[in-house]
């Protein structure tokens, strides 16, 4: 399935900004095309942002630091995000354990 414009923006935008080593930006707005906040745009995304920029914050520093990426698309693209903050290091032990449970 293709990723919507909208979802490539947000991939590139944390990409750029956060020196992201792996981005997953899944579109959601289809199972909201009838919430009253979506009406206006913006649309329902979960991200999964792998980023050494996370090494030693709190998971809210690090969330609001993906904010602070996003800037202005918080308001224009995006109505609601749901997001996975990791570190490199964080990220390869999840894949790691998810490869060994198969």
């Amino acid at each position: 399935m293709a990723m919507s414009q909208r979802a490539q923006i947000i991939e590139q935008r944390l990409r750029e900004r956060l020196a992201a080593d792996h981005v997953e930006v899944i579109d959601d707005s289809a199972a909201h095309a009838d919430h009253l906040g979506a009406r206006g745009g913006g649309g329902h995304f979960r991200v999964v942002v792998v980023s050494p920029n996370f090494e030693g914050l709190s998971t809210l520093a690090s969330q609001r630091l993906v904010y602070h990426a996003l800037g202005d698309l918080m308001t224009t693209h995006i109505h609601a995000l749901q997001m996975q903050t990791l570190t490199p290091n964080a990220w390869r032990q999840l894949t790691e354990a998810v490869g060994d449970s198969k």
